[in-house]
C-alpha cells in the first residue's frame, strides 16, 4: 500500500489534521512527516515534532496522497520554495491532496487549484493582494472537494478528514468524531 505524506512547516496547525491523522491510524496507512529540514519543525501548539525525512529524501511514487495541515503565517520563501516544488511533483502522480486553512495557498503557488474548486482559510482582500488565487473558482464552504483535491478551512477539519479518508477507501469508524 502507498503511503501518505504529512508536510510539516514553521507553525504548523497541529489540531487541523488530528482528524485526518486519527483516520488514517484507524485505517493502518503508512504516513511520513516530511519537511525541508532534519530539524524539529514547532507547530502552532508549540509543540516541536521530528520529521521523518525531507523533501529530498523521499521518492513521490512511494505516496498516493499529501496532507497539508494550515500554518498560522506564510513560510520562511526558501521553506516554501521547496515545499512548493514538492507539491508539483505529487500532482503530476495524480495523488489524493488535502490542505486545510491557508496551506491551499502552497497549492495555489503551486499551479494545483487551477481550474479547481477550493476553499481557503482567508480574508478575500488577503487572497487579492498575494495574486496566486483564481477566486471563480473559491467556494465558501467548510470542506470543497474536487476529483482528488480536497480543501478546507479549520473549523471544518473533522469533515475534511473523514473526507481525506473517504477518498483513499479507506476503512474507518467515522462515529468516532461526532
Amino acid at each position: 500500500m502507498k503511503k501518505t505524506a504529512v508536510l510539516m512547516y514553521p507553525s504548523f496547525s497541529e489540531y487541523e489534521i488530528s482528524v485526518a491523522l486519527s483516520v488514517l491510524g484507524q485505517a493502518g496507512k503508512e504516513v511520513v512527516t516530511v519537511s525541508d529540514t532534519d530539524d524539529p519543525v514547532v507547530g502552532e501548539a508549540c509543540f516541536a515534532c521530528l520529521p521523518d525525512a525531507t523533501y529530498d529524501e523521499i521518492n513521490p511514487d512511494d505516496f498516493d496522497s499529501v496532507l497539508l495541515p494550515g500554518m498560522m503565517q506564510l513560510l520562511p520563501e526558501e521553506t516554501e520554495a521547496k515545499c512548493v516544488a514538492f507539491l508539483r511533483a505529487m500532482g503530476e502522480r495524480e495523488n489524493l491532496i488535502g490542505a486545510v486553512s491557508l496551506s491551499p495557498y502552497l497549492l495555489a503557488k503551486a499551479g494545483l487549484l487551477e481550474g479547481r474548486l477550493y476553499t481557503v482559510g482567508m480574508y478575500e482582500e488577503d487572497m487579492d493582494e498575494m495574486g496566486v488565487f483564481d477566486k471563480a473558482n473559491l467556494v465558501k464552504e467548510p470542506v470543497v472537494e474536487d476529483g482528488l483535491l480536497i480543501t478546507a478551512v479549520g473549523s471544518g477539519f473533522v469533515g475534511f478528514g473523514l473526507a481525506f479518508g473517504r477518498a483513499l477507501g479507506l476503512s474507518f469508524d467515522g462515529t468516532w468524531y461526532e
